[in-house]
């Protein structure tokens, strides 16, 4: 079993915590022009390409040169680590403008003198997800969004959500089912989605929900170019 980092954004965050989320999809890099998806392969004389997803040239299923590919992310029973906005308190300031230590008042993930820039840090890291938050004067922000720290740069020791792979396939970006989209994080409604809609080319909310979504992260080119994607499934521990 190994452990890998994923970086979710606020909204997909909260879709996980809230137990809607329970699906991902990542886009396949340097998936081969001249061979057709053939599937995952199974069984194999050798073990180290069972697991993997399989192109081949033309329809043929002898697998005529085939290429093999591991999905990056891991295969079923590895665990990925959430990375996503975040923080460090360890003071605030009380009504006579003394500093006392930080009571917090929203979720959090208690350290103690761990290792952090060139010392050690005792305090509370909180998350973006959870909504806004005020830092005092003397931390050195300008407003409250330049205290916030990159997801990309969140260490294991931060990371609150802890998800389980149990299940990986391919598949073609346009072809997510409308149950698949509700495993995304497609939340009950959503305002003024009917553009999406028509353009998407989806009935359903879910999958017009799903389009929208890709689109503000992939832009709109990437949704019609309908790349190849990792499936991902996963349940939180």
């Amino acid at each position: 079993m190994k452990e890998r980092g994923i970086i979710f954004n606020s909204e997909m965050v909260r879709a996980i915590l809230d137990g809607r989320k329970t699906q991902t999809r990542r886009i396949i890099k340097s998936v081969p022009a001249t061979h057709n998806f053939h599937g995952w392969v199974m069984s194999s004389t050798q073990a180290k390409d069972e697991g993997k997803a399989c192109w081949a040239i033309g329809d043929s299923p002898l697998l005529k040169e085939p290429i093999r590919l591991n999905c990056p992310l891991g295969k079923i029973g590895d665990r990925l680590w959430v990375r996503e906005t975040w923080s460090v308190v360890s003071h605030e300031f009380d009504d006579d403008g003394l500093m006392i230590d930080y009571v917090p008042d929203r979720p959090t993930k208690a350290v103690h003198e761990m290792p952090y820039g060139h010392g050690y840090f005792t305090g509370h890291v909180i998350y973006s997800a959870d909504g806004d938050f005020t830092w005092g004067d003397d931390d050195g922000c300008i407003d409250g969004r330049s205290c916030w720290k990159p997801s990309i740069h969140m260490p294991r020791w931060a990371s609150r959500i802890t998800l389980e792979i149990t299940d990986v396939r391919v598949d073609r970006l346009n072809d997510i089912s409308q149950s698949d989209a509700i495993a995304e994080g497609a939340p009950p409604s959503h305002p003024t989605i009917d553009a999406i809609s028509r353009e998407c080319g989806f009935p359903d909310f879910s999958r017009s929900w799903f389009g929208q979504t890709w689109w503000h992260i992939y832009g709109k080119k990437n949704w019609q170019d309908n790349p190849w994607v990792w499936v991902i499934e996963f349940k939180r521990i």
